[in-house]
């Protein structure tokens, strides 16, 4: 891992854009009490996709390279988002992943980017062997409601930094920004998945995916069930792994989320199946739909996994 490497200094200048041009990207600037900053990508705001398209590369610490573009891998919906790094596990693990569980009274959100490098709050840091040592920290919350002050005094506890160091951006899961955002995460959530199917991370040297940018919902559920349906049954990753060729075939079958017992069902009935509880789905599910794995050594790629457009048809309809 790269120690001389900061994901917030290099998250520094996207985090400025979007602050520069946040009346042209409809986002809203805003302060908390303790002097830490926030921005609103569509609570109170209308946001859209060029805002989303930026938070995500700042969700990747500045490391990856988020872009927009027309394409008839699916039929029918010619939007789709690509994603692409060369330092995926930094990039995506130790900065996009959404890892650190935030809570005080009602108020609960999933704290992802590049900040959760200098709270370091979650065993993956352990795993992973890195830590950011910046004077400031970004965080991006999938929330639609203004974090408690309290939080945020606790979150600037816990980084050992003064508040007003801090920044805040704000993503609603039923706000275009938000939907984009989360979509980002096609290839965040396939190095989960290889990180849980224990490949060695240090093996995957370059990685980039992409999956259709599902159209945004007033309701939560199902604005929640049209980004997961993108990336579960629409999406598509390329890994480049060095070791064996065993390995990286094994990986070609385990890693797609066909390779999970759920693969089929629309996302709403996998929903409804677990009692509308997120957390109770199987975890095998959460991967791109279809997987290229090129071992670098030999050369041989290794194909899993297909796209299910029905599903995604029935879900945006």
């Amino acid at each position: 891992m790269m120690q001389n490497v900061s994901v917030n200094q290099l998250a520094k200048p996207l985090v400025q854009e979007l602050i520069d041009k946040h009346a042209a990207l409809r986002v809203r600037l805003g302060e908390f009490t303790n002097g830490a900053r926030y921005i609103d990508a569509g609570i109170d705001c209308r946001g859209g996709l060029e805002a989303g398209r930026l938070i995500g590369e700042i969700c990747m610490g500045g490391l990856g390279r988020v872009t927009l573009y027309h394409a008839a891998a699916i039929s029918d919906w010619p939007l789709s988002l690509h994603v692409h790094t060369s330092n995926p596990v930094l990039a995506c693990l130790a900065s996009q992943y959404a890892g650190w569980s935030l809570s005080h009274e009602k108020f609960h959100a999933l704290g992802s980017g590049p900040g959760r490098a200098i709270a370091l709050r979650e065993v993956l840091f352990e795993e992973l062997g890195y830590r950011d040592s910046c004077d400031h920290a970004t965080f991006v919350l999938e929330v639609d409601q203004i974090p408690p002050v309290a939080l945020i005094d606790r979150v600037a506890e816990v980084c050992n930094l003064p508040a007003n160091a801090l920044t805040f951006i704000l993503t609603p899961t039923r706000s275009i920004a938000g939907m984009v955002q989360i979509v980002s995460r096609v290839l965040e959530v396939a190095m989960h998945k290889a990180h849980t199917l224990k490949f060695p991370l240090d093996n995957i040297l370059d990685g980039s995916a992409s999956a259709p940018l599902s159209p945004p919902s007033p309701s939560f559920v199902t604005a929640m069930e049209r980004t997961n349906t993108a990336i579960l049954f629409a999406g598509r990753v390329h890994l480049f792994v060095q070791g064996d060729d065993a390995s990286a075939e094994k990986l070609s079958r385990d890693l797609p989320s066909s390779a999970s017992s759920e693969y089929g069902k629309p996302f709403a009935q996998v929903l409804e199946d677990c009692g509308n509880d997120f957390f109770k789905i199987d975890p095998m599910l959460f991967s791109p739909a279809s997987v290229v794995i090129t071992a670098v050594e030999s050369g041989k790629t290794f194909r899993g996994g297909s796209l299910a457009p029905e599903l995604l048809a029935a879900s945006f309809s």
